[in-house]
Parts: structure tokens; sequence; C-alpha cells
């Protein structure tokens, strides 16, 4: 636990030291109000909710959490400091893991500072707010499935916008494996129960369940289960090019 809490506040300190961390948030935070208040139609729709907000989520996460994630070990293989990180008395599962929890927690934080936007609705009307907490959850979750991804393609490369590009390229595919574009496709010549597998895997049949209110014990497996399962895989490359 010393060793993973040492690489998170390394990493955290990282993000914070250099302005990556505050272009980052602000960003962040335009493009939501931006979503929310002008594509989302808050004011036109006349509800008091977050709906739009966490409707556009999900994509502003597509393109925004990769280029936060793509950095965390290509950028350590590139200037050579992982060799030095390799001989710390540290295993590479902790290492992973610390540098995950930094990123997520950092990502939570940008998350946090939403916050406007609850109280916006708030005054404008009376929201369901245990619903919009649940969007909260579902949200910080469903950002910990993109870093995972993110984390694990960041130590196949050393080249930061490789990185990135495979990240977005992956993470859209587990958007879209929830569309009925993909779904009719499939269910013309595969049994019903691999089109439902398929559907199951999309981060949006998760996360609409989550945001509606409805916090399903399978939806939090689900997010839990595919963030560790990329973190296995991300154990695995690392040590596998920890010598390139």
């Amino acid at each position: 636990m010393n060793s993973i809490m040492a690489i998170y506040k390394r990493e955290l300190g990282s993000y914070f030291s250099t302005p990556v961390a505050y272009v980052f948030i602000v960003i962040f935070l335009m493009l939501a109000g931006v979503f929310t208040f002008y594509l989302g139609g808050l004011y036109e729709r006349g509800q008091a909710d977050l709906q739009a907000f966490f409707n556009y989520l999900p994509w502003l996460y597509l393109f925004l959490i990769p280029a936060l994630s793509m950095r965390l070990w290509a950028e350590e293989r590139k200037s050579g400091s992982i060799e030095l990180l390799m001989t710390l008395p540290i295993s590479i599962s902790h290492a992973v893991i610390g540098k995950f929890l930094a990123v997520w927690l950092f990502t939570g934080i940008a998350l946090v500072l939403t916050f406007p936007l609850w109280l916006t609705v708030n005054y404008l009307g009376e929201p369901d707010n245990p619903v919009i907490l649940s969007g909260y959850i579902g949200a910080f979750l469903m950002a910990g499935a993109y870093l995972a991804i993110g984390s694990c393609i960041s130590a196949i490369t050393r080249n930061q916008v490789i990185a990135f590009v495979i990240a977005v390229v992956v993470s859209f595919g587990f958007i879209l494996s929830g569309f009925p574009l993909v779904l009719d496709f499939f269910k013309d010549w595969v049994p019903q129960i691999v089109v439902n597998a398929i559907s199951s895997m999309s981060f949006l049949t998760h996360f609409n369940s989550i945001m509606k209110g409805v916090i399903d014990l399978r939806d939090v497996i689900y997010f839990v289960s595919f963030i560790v399962c990329w973190l296995m895989a991300n154990v695995i490359i690392v040590d596998m090019k920890k010598s390139d």
C-alpha cells in the first residue's frame, strides 16, 4: 500500500506541477457548459435536470480522457524514466495501480468542479437531486473505464499521439457496441445471446441505467470488472516492454 501511495502522490503531483492539469480542467468545464446550455438546450427544454450534461459526457470523455491518459506510460518510456521506476522496490502492479488512481482522482476533481451546473438547475427549479447524484457516480465509474483503456494503450507505445488515437478508437468501439446500427448488423447472422453480449459491453448501456437514478449492482460490477481487466493487461504489457 505504501508503494502504491508513493506512485499515486508522485503522479498526481506531476499533473499540478505543470499547466496540463489547469488546461484540462478549464477545457473540460468550458465544454461541459457548452454541451449543457447550448447544444443540450437546458433553458429551452424547460426541465430542471442535468440530463443534457450527462448525455454528452461520454462523447466529451471520448477525446479528453485519452488526451489525459496518453502520457501515463508513453512519456515514461520516451524519457527513459521507466527504467528508474522499474529499479525502485515496487511491483509493476503497484505502479500501474498508483498511476491509475492518481489520474482517476484528477478526473474526479474535474467532474466535481462542474457543481455550478448542479447549483444552476436547483436555482431554476426543483430537480431530482438523488438522480443527479446517481449520474455523477456513473460518470466517475465511466471515467475510470476510459482511463483504464488509455493507461493500457499508453504502455504499448512511446508516442503519445499514437496512444491517444488508439485509445480514442478503442473507446469509440465500446460506445458504439450498444447502438442499434451495430446490433442490427450482428443480429442477422449471430445468435441473440451474442448480440446481447455485444450490447452489454457498451459504456452507454450501463451509464444510461445509472444516469436514470438506478444504481444496479450489475452496472457497478461491469465498470469495476472492466477497469480491473484493462489494468491487468496494463501490467502484462509494462512487464513485457520494460526492457525495450
